[in-house]
């Protein structure tokens, strides 16, 4: 009852937690000690006993708030301060974080070759044209180290049969006769130093082995194996158990489509992870153990039990739950052997180097058919040359914290799938170059299975004319595709039809301007908005666009009459595609609407475009 009669008669403070730096936190002690403590001690001075708790207590409370703020700050990617927790941000929205960036050059390479007559015609040897393999290494005037990325082959044969060098005749001998050429080839070259470095593997299973790499700034790791030739391939994630494989197109259509992509398993597989303050990169390997038997893709935790063979009684043991984790379903780790690694390092703003820089040939691979002698084959390889008539470009230092920061938003809405139509048209326009291009794309709903989609594609020709895409480049992005859509979706990559079509139109002019000039301002005028380039798959014909085109032509009083036209077969000597189309019957609210999968193309507008002026 007297605890009671205490509790009432005590004095009571609201407190306040709002209190966050030293003079809040001063000022709610003060109060605190006055209202429960004021027979105890009543001077609160700064050069007092009193004063120097509440300094303390009020310093203590003020660290700790600005610790509290200072962690809650750091959760978030837009105001963490902290080298260390950005990079953990960056590395949770999936950010790649790279250094110095390379430079790629075009570079000319000069052979001298011998002239041969063939048939009735001189031409360089064909036995002594030669091949520059990958790996060949160059050096521009300030030191900075080139290396072609791929062979280079001077025999090379374009799909009707001619050598794809240039020559250029520069000696005949007595009697007039050439007696040499210089032939000349392109090649793409990346900079930076190609580094091997070997690295010894215990007899000792480790999960997910860690290795980090001697060079900083390392660009690209060209080729992982270990001394039983196996491939190691790099993944985005050891998860990932599969890679693609570009292989050599030797189909008809190689011109446009260079190569073939395939998809090979890759049990060998590692990760790289790129330290932004060290600028080292580091290798993380699976998990599996190679020599061991796993036909599961999960291990089953019931072959770890023990057998007891008739006992009724056991004692206690340890287990390792890291025995779970023994499965090639992430990869397999490297033991008792020796990896040997090759990479290519360097990088930023000084290997963008000048036009004509480059010219030091240091290492040349070159290769020569059967038939060459080797006082010719000496003799080519002499008189090699190079010479890069653009500057390298495409270098740049090691982004900062900040630069890699703004790219988590974009990274955290990515993802390696295909869900909407979007995802589907950004999958197509990035397969790489190499296997195929693709120049227009159109997506439509499968009318027969609800799950599927019609994908229309064209192609360009050499002429950069619309044409049908090549087989080999159907089964490129069949394949491409297959690694990113759902399991329930299907896609039918279809050609798209091509629409030709052509113009004629009646204008009145001013009287005071040129008929001519006025016709040719028009046809230009409607030549460039009638482009293939602003035209995609289903995309109508605007007939206001024209009229408005026209009518705001300089000299136009009025357009009196505008008609399109659809045009088949060969005219003259220009040959269209063979899809019929009635333009009449599909013009709506002055819009020309094409088949379903359709594109249209003005493919010749000299001779397409008809203007008659009064």
């Amino acid at each position: 009852m007297a605890s009671d009669i205490k509790k009432e008669l005590k004095k009571e403070l609201q407190r306040s937690y709002l209190a966050k730096d030293f003079n809040s936190f001063r000022t709610e002690l003060l109060t605190h000690a006055r209202v429960y403590f004021p027979d105890r001690i009543r001077d609160f001075t700064e050069a007092s006993l009193g004063g120097l708790l509440l300094d303390m207590a009020a310093f203590v409370g003020d660290s700790m708030a600005f610790y509290l703020d200072h962690q809650f700050n750091e959760l978030n990617w837009a105001t963490a301060i902290e080298s260390k927790n950005v990079q953990k941000h960056l590395k949770n929205a999936g950010v790649k974080v790279r250094g110095a960036a390379p430079s790629v050059c075009e570079v000319t390479f000069y052979f001298e070759i011998p002239a041969e007559l063939v048939g009735t015609e001189y031409e360089p040897s064909p036995s002594l044209l030669p091949k520059v393999g990958q790996g060949t290494k160059l050096a521009s005037a300030k030191g900075i180290p080139f290396s072609l990325v791929e062979d280079l082959d001077f025999t090379e044969k374009d799909y009707l049969g001619n050598y794809m060098y240039d020559a250029v005749l520069v000696e005949t001998d007595d009697s007039g006769n050439p007696s040499s050429y210089v032939v000349t080839r392109i090649g793409i070259c990346l900079s930076g130093e190609e580094k091997t470095e070997s690295i010894k593997i215990p007899d000792v299973h480790k999960p997910f082995r860690t290795l980090t790499l001697a060079a900083e700034n390392i660009t690209e790791i060209i080729s992982v194996k270990d001394t039983e030739e196996n491939s190691y391939y790099e993944v985005n994630n050891l998860t990932q158990d599969t890679v693609f494989e570009v292989v050599t197109n030797t189909t008809e259509d190689a011109d446009q489509v260079p190569n073939n992509i395939e998809i090979i398993p890759a049990p060998y597989r590692f990760t790289t992870t790129y330290g932004y303050n060290t600028k080292l990169t580091k290798l993380r390997f699976g998990g599996g153990d190679a020599t061991s038997l796993d036909n599961d893709i999960v291990p089953d935790p019931a072959e770890l039990a023990l057998p007891l063979y008739g006992k009724k009684t056991f004692s206690k043991f340890t287990i390792d739950p890291n025995s779970l984790l023994q499965t090639h379903t992430l990869g397999i780790a490297p033991k008792n052997t020796t990896l040997k690694i090759t990479y290519r390092h360097g990088g930023g703003l000084n290997h963008n180097v000048a036009a004509a820089t480059i010219k030091t040939v240091d290492t040349l691979i070159l290769t020569f058919g059967n038939n060459a002698t080797a006082s010719s084959a000496a003799s080519v390889r002499a008189s090699v040359d190079v010479l890069n008539d653009n500057p390298a470009s495409g270098a740049d230092n090691a982004p900062s914290l900040e630069e890699l920061r703004t790219q988590i938003p974009a990274s955290r809405q990515a993802q390696n799938r295909i869900i909407t139509k979007e995802d589907l048209v950004a999958r197509i326009y990035t397969l790489p170059n190499k296997f195929g291009r693709v120049y227009r794309v159109g997506i439509r709903p499968n009318p027969i299975n609800s799950l599927a989609s019609q994908i229309f594609v064209v192609s360009r020709d050499k002429d950069k004319k619309l044409g049908m895409t090549p087989d080999t480049l159907k089964k490129n992005l069949r394949k491409y595709l297959n690694e990113f859509r759902a399991v329930s979706d299907a896609f039918d990559i279809l050609d798209a039809r091509i629409v030709n079509f052509a113009i004629s139109l009646e204008i009145v002019a001013h009287p005071s301007s040129n008929k001519t000039q006025v016709a040719q301002t028009c046809l230009k005028a409607l030549a460039k908005i009638l482009d293939t380039k602003n035209f995609q798959i289903d995309m109508p014909i605007a007939l206001s666009d024209i009229t408005n085109v026209v009518l705001n032509t300089q000299g136009v009083i009025s357009l009196v009459d505008l008609k399109v036209s659809n045009i088949t077969g060969t005219t003259e000597d220009r040959t269209y595609s063979d899809v019929s189309f009635n333009v009449d019957a599909n013009t709506f609210q002055q819009m020309v609407i094409g088949p379903d999968g359709s594109i249209f193309e003005l493919k010749y507008p000299d001779n397409d475009i008809q203007v008659s002026v009064r």
